[in-house]
């Protein structure tokens, strides 16, 4: 049973910084291309980042592009988000997303396509 657990939410204002991070012990992390999702009350899940297996690639949602940075250590089974010059519209939880056993080079932003889900953090940003 692969188990991921977010880490690194809470309440802040508007402009401020968070980081994010999503542990995965006891499985083959470092064959997993890795995401994060968001879902705010009343809309549907968005894709924010992800990055494959050996951390070279990374993909952005449009709207979090230029401010939130993906990155992985995994030595450590732990993945990043560190969430920049945050936005009112940026409240929701946060879900950390692993697809296993993909080719190196592998990211792609399809919620489909990952196969565990941590259980989420909140985030909220004040005006």
């Amino acid at each position: 049973q692969v188990q991921l657990v977010e880490s690194g939410g809470g309440l802040v204002q508007a402009g401020a910084s968070l980081r994010l991070a999503c542990t995965a012990p006891g499985f083959t992390f470092s064959r997993s291309c890795m995401g994060w999702f968001r879902q705010a009350p009343g809309k549907e899940r968005e894709f924010v980042a992800a990055i494959n297996r050996n951390g070279v690639n990374t993909m952005y949602g449009d709207s979090v592009k230029g401010r939130f940075t993906m990155a992985r250590d995994n030595n450590k089974n732990t993945v990043y988000l560190q969430t920049d010059s945050l936005k009112p519209e940026a409240t929701a939880v946060y879900y950390c997303a692993a697809d296993v056993n993909v080719i190196l080079y592998a990211v792609h932003a399809n919620a489909n396509q990952y196969d565990y889900w941590g259980q989420g953090t909140q985030v909220t940003v004040s005006s």
